[in-house]
């Protein structure tokens, strides 16, 4: 299956776009695209790793099963003063 994951911030400027696919079996979960993420775009590894996944506009889990019809959205961690 694929699915579509949405960029924001510094994700959307180390991948060079606001929106990536990712080929994933059926039944993956969100560890899985977080690793296929990491090995599809390994210049933004380090911030994918601490990143947040959302799915329909909720936060995710690691074992969260994903289908191709939900929206999925990579999250940078965010600071601020």
């Amino acid at each position: 299956m694929k699915v579509s994951v949405a960029l924001f911030a510094q994700a959307r400027d180390l991948i060079g776009d606001g929106k990536v696919e990712i080929d994933l079996p059926a039944g993956a979960d969100v560890q899985m695209l977080r690793q296929r993420l990491q090995q599809q775009c390994p210049a933004a590894a380090e911030l994918i790793a601490r990143a947040s996944i959302a799915i329909d506009d909720r936060f995710a889990s690691a074992g969260d099963v994903l289908d191709e019809s939900q929206e999925v959205s990579l999250i940078p961690p965010v600071s601020g003063g």
